[in-house]
């Protein structure tokens, strides 16, 4: 896992790639799906948490119109912290979020695969399906079948003679 040192003066180091870096670059870290920890580069504390939180309130600036959290929703996660047992709510939230963004991917994932090919593309391919579909159904291409019915004629006329 990466280690992210954070120092006193608030900067944020990357163990890994030996440079100071950006919430914007643990951001792309994130949707990367590159796991990192953020610790204190002097005590060793856990800081990630804090650090992700700091993300999203730079997120929810950044764009006012995209906005996760509304003010009630905020207002309401600050209820929660009162409540006797909290920890339900995070596991339902986390799966949640789990299942709308692998949701999300698959209907992403059956958009391009429908669009990945032109519409006279698509159509063609679908003829192409048709046929060979007819073609099974009706016997046509398939070794071993019966010749058509007129040459079978043919011979029967020549076994009567």
């Amino acid at each position: 896992m990466r280690v992210i040192r954070k120092y006193a003066n608030r900067r944020l180091y990357d163990t890994q790639q030996s440079r100071y870096v950006t919430l914007e670059d643990l951001r792309r870290l994130i949707l990367d799906e590159e796991p990192f920890r953020v610790e204190d580069a002097k005590s060793g504390e856990d800081l990630t948490r804090t650090i992700l939180l700091s993300i999203i309130i730079e997120q929810e600036q950044a764009d006012g119109e995209a906005e996760v959290f509304s003010n009630d929703l905020l207002a309401q996660f600050i209820r929660v912290y009162d409540m006797a047992q909290p920890l339900p709510l995070a596991r339902y939230l986390e799966q949640g979020t789990q299942l709308m963004l692998e949701q999300q991917k698959r209907m992403q994932d059956q958009w391009q695969q429908a669009m990945r090919h032109s519409p006279m593309e698509l159509m063609r391919e679908m003829a192409e399906e048709n046929m060979r579909f007819w073609q099974q159904a009706i016997g046509q291409g398939q070794p071993g079948k019966p010749e058509p019915k007129d040459k079978s004629d043919k011979s029967d006329k020549e076994d009567d003679k």
